[in-house]
């Protein structure tokens, strides 16, 4: 797929084969294919926790609080943290039960507050440390 993107990005901009990537990428604000799937994953984990999402995603989003578990410190927070199932292969760890939370954790504090659907809209750049697994 990140080829696909990359021979788009030429010929949507007319550079050369020999010309970098990545500078054509950010100047028509395109993010990788990794980075814009956990932007993705990302976006659908929010709708869900916001209850937007359909009812198969917002039941594969449980947090931490109510997983009937002791009572942590970093529950008692405003900072929603996501359980994160057990797989046992590598195509459990893909699916969105265990990777959505997972990306979720992963994000900065900041972005996991309510009300930050914004930023995932205006503001993608803050997704691109963050890599699938």
């Amino acid at each position: 797929m990140q080829s696909v993107q990359k021979a788009a990005a030429r010929l949507v901009t007319g550079a050369c084969r020999r010309d970098h990537i990545t500078p054509v990428l950010r100047r028509l604000h395109w993010l990788p294919v990794r980075q814009r799937v956990v932007l993705k994953v990302a976006g659908l984990v929010h709708q869900s926790l916001d209850g937007v999402a359909p009812v198969c995603l917002i039941d594969d989003c449980r947090p931490l609080s109510d997983a009937g578990r002791r009572p942590l410190r970093s529950s008692s927070s405003d900072i929603r943290t996501l359980v994160v199932p057990r797989t046992h292969n590598r195509f459990g760890e893909r699916s969105f039960p265990a990777a959505g939370p997972r990306v979720w954790n992963d994000l900065p504090p900041g972005l996991r507050q309510p009300g930050t659907e914004d930023l995932f809209v205006q503001r993608p750049q803050c997704i691109e440390t963050l890599t699938v697994g």
